[in-house]
């Protein structure tokens, strides 16, 4: 099966992990993501169902409407993607509306717009709520159809949720496999936690995630695979787990003296009576 890609760009995204974690996703009838992102598993997985939840709601307003009218979406979004539309000043003005709007059609065909147009595909609002990730510079950027197309029909099998990690392991069921892709641990205790503070997943939030993969696993018979970066801590955190080692190829640091290559780890913890 051809690897398919993600309508939208998105920073830890899956995509080139693909085949590794299908590798180490044990059976099941359903897959719950809590952390979905911009979906590349669910995209390159193939179960009954799926249970998919991020805390971002204009993505998952998104998901949702292209799942219940592409056509006007995809419409909507096109309208967009033109050279007019690609200059600095009409992005500002774009990203000023999408902020001062809830309208959900227009915040989604923004949120697109804005993945595509904006500088490296960032998702980032400030504390107000505010989307502020500055525009591009890229001379034509695409328009990605049948990707949408794709995501649209696949989503016929997915139920779309807005919520923390902790609400969606509760619905998770004997049956399902969970499977985590939470924001990347700091690769060192000293490395610069500004950008955690960002995206509001702590230190604490890791050992959390940690402990309810374990409850599930141990005391409710579900399967949960989580990746992250190889490190002491993340080891220390997911000692009950199956551990595997996954070489990746990643540019940390801007500046070529921080281009470490960055190990993944897939951490598997399964129910004890396997």
């Amino acid at each position: 099966m051809k690897k398919q890609r993600a309508f939208l760009k998105w920073a830890g995204g899956k995509y080139g992990l693909v085949e590794d974690i299908q590798k180490h996703l044990p059976d099941a009838r359903k897959l719950v993501e809590p952390f979905v992102g911009a979906g590349s598993i669910f995209l390159n997985t193939d179960y009954e169902q799926y249970l998919l939840a991020d805390i971002n709601p204009d993505l998952i307003n998104l998901y949702n409407l292209l799942k219940t009218d592409p056509e006007t979406y995809i419409s909507e979004a096109k309208r967009l993607f033109t050279a007019e539309h690609n200059r600095k000043e009409v992005y500002l003005d774009i990203r000023a509306q999408f902020n001062q709007s809830d309208d959900v059609l227009f915040r989604s065909v923004a949120f697109l717009y804005m993945n595509r147009f904006g500088f490296n595909g960032l998702c980032r609002y400030n504390k107000k709520g505010g989307f502020n990730v500055p525009f591009g510079s890229y001379k034509k950027p695409y328009f990605p159809e049948n990707e949408l197309i794709f995501f649209a029909e696949k989503a016929k099998r997915a139920t779309f949720v807005c919520e923390g990690y902790h609400d969606t392991f509760k619905r998770a069921r004997k049956g399902s496999v969970i499977y985590c892709d939470p924001p990347y641990a700091p690769l060192s205790n000293t490395a610069n936690f500004t950008s955690y503070a960002g995206n509001g997943f702590s230190l604490d939030d890791q050992a959390a995630l940690a402990d309810v993969a374990e409850h599930a696993a141990f005391d409710r018979g579900i399967p949960v695979l989580i990746s992250n970066h190889d490190t002491t801590l993340t080891r220390r955190l997911y000692h009950g787990a199956q551990l595997n080692v996954v070489k990746v190829k990643r540019t940390i640091s801007r500046n070529g003296a921080g281009r470490n290559k960055v190990d993944e780890l897939l951490a598997l913890f399964e129910p004890q009576d396997q």
